[in-house]
């Protein structure tokens, strides 16, 4: 349009200097594409940088909220472990305790051999177990108890102290009448994530009877001299708030030469392998199974052994206690007396 124009106002002037008009438009039409191309370019520019200047702005502000919350990570990290270095002092306190109070060595009680394992969680703890002689000569106790936790344990341990004269006092009392009494010393104690296995059961020796009360889930396993397994599975419920008029149920064994007897705590079963797979009572039948058919130690050890083997280093969810008897070859059978 502007080459037209300035044609059009030249048609009286000579060729040659028409031309050099022509060449001056055209240059100066390079020069205004250029200038407009440029502006535009240099808005570009301006909007990138403007763009940039505020993605590091945003950069800046993110760096300086990432390090606040590093910070304070490492503040809560610091608490955190200051919480687990405590309470794992508590806990192996606690366990050292309990170390303490279970018994190592047992009374030689005639007729009877015994093997024992206490191996305790770093998760959950609680089990306490003892074999006593009572006064009469003739009969002796056998406890097993896996608490939800180390003060539970401990309140019935001091039970058990406070009760032990009343039971010597009234030697007729059967176990159930014992953990009758037992639980409702226990009750005003308990809280709502209190509970409580509880196994209690005497030995006669004149006419070699174990009678006995279950509360939880102890494992009794009787174990005839052919080899047969009886699997004691009649429980009563576990001592806790909701069980408060639960009435025990005595249950009695005949013991004969060469029997034994296998009490398992419930870590035992709920102990865990690498992928979560649970022992389970099943698996410590089998063991008990497998296990040579004289020999109590080694009783008790096929059934560590295989629940360690089980496990592959896993921690155990809860203390494991293992408690076996074997009644010796010569067996007397007293007449009952009056």
């Amino acid at each position: 349009m502007i080459l037209s124009k300035v044609r059009l106002v030249s048609t009286n002037i000579p060729l040659h200097q028409c031309r050099k008009i022509e060449i001056i438009s055209r240059l100066g039409i390079d020069r205004l594409c250029r200038e407009f191309q440029n502006g535009r370019m240099s808005d570009d520019v301006k909007s990138l940088k403007a763009r940039i200047a505020e993605l590091e702005r945003e950069v800046q502000s993110r760096e300086e909220d990432l390090a606040r919350f590093r910070s304070e990570l490492m503040k809560t990290n610091a608490q955190l472990e200051g919480m687990i270095t405590h309470v794992g002092k508590e806990l192996q306190t606690a366990q050292a305790i309990f170390r303490a109070l279970v018994p190592s060595e047992f009374p030689h009680i005639s007729g009877f051999e015994f093997s024992t394992k206490f191996v305790p969680s770093m998760i959950s703890g609680g089990d306490y177990f003892d074999i006593f002689e009572h006064q009469d000569p003739m009969r002796f106790g056998v406890v097993l108890s896996s608490a939800s936790g180390h003060a539970l344990s401990a309140l019935l341990l001091s039970v058990l102290i406070k009760m032990a004269g009343q039971m010597e006092g009234r030697k007729s009392m059967g176990p159930e009448a014992v953990l009758k009494d037992l639980a409702k010393e226990l009750q005003p104690h308990l809280d709502a994530n209190s509970h409580l296995d509880l196994f209690y059961g005497v030995v006669d020796r004149r006419q070699y009877v174990f009678r006995y009360v279950n509360r939880g889930e102890i494992l009794l396993i009787h174990q005839t001299d052919e080899g047969e397994l009886k699997l004691c599975e009649k429980k009563d419920p576990a001592i806790d708030l909701k069980s408060e008029n639960a009435k025990p149920t005595l249950q009695t064994i005949s013991l004969n030469p060469r029997d034994r007897l296998l009490l398992v705590s419930p870590g035992g079963a709920w102990a865990q392998n690498l992928k979560g797979e649970a022992f389970g009572w099943e698996r410590v039948s089998q063991a008990v199974k497998a296990a040579p058919r004289q020999g109590v130690h080694e009783l008790r050890q096929n059934l560590l052994y295989e629940i360690e083997r089980f496990t592959q280093g896993a921690e155990l969810r809860r203390d494991l206690t293992i408690l076996a008897i074997e009644v010796k070859d010569k067996v007397i059978k007293l007449a009952p007396t009056k």
